[in-house]
């Protein structure tokens, strides 16, 4: 629900996250529309693609790859991986940069 983008500290994931914009059904209907509607057997070429989107883009790995995920975690870890994010966060304060101008009064 968040990420390091709007400022998240700690990002976990489980392994059957599904981390992208769009689910791969969506994504692969706009962007392999042409070649789904070029294929002998559209069903099995849009199948295919699917599974090959969701392979490359829509995983948790990617994700941690690219730094969006700090882990992937199993289930079972999650309240010990928790535990010690939250133990480390205790004493974080948090600073914002000065503000440069006031409102104006209208």
């Amino acid at each position: 629900m968040a990420s390091k983008h709007i400022r998240a500290d700690v990002n976990f994931a489980f392994p059957t996250a599904e981390i992208a914009v769009m689910g791969p059904d969506g994504a692969v209907n706009i962007v392999s529309r042409a070649e789904i509607a070029k294929a002998a057997d559209p069903v099995a070429m849009r199948a295919a693609l699917i599974a090959d989107y969701r392979d490359r883009f829509a995983n948790p790995y990617k994700a941690a790859e690219l730094g969006f995920v700090d882990e992937v975690i199993y289930p079972r870890t999650l309240r010990q991986r928790l535990h010690r994010a939250l133990e480390m966060l205790k004493d974080k304060r948090d600073t914002n940069p000065p503000k440069k101008h006031t409102n104006i009064p209208l």
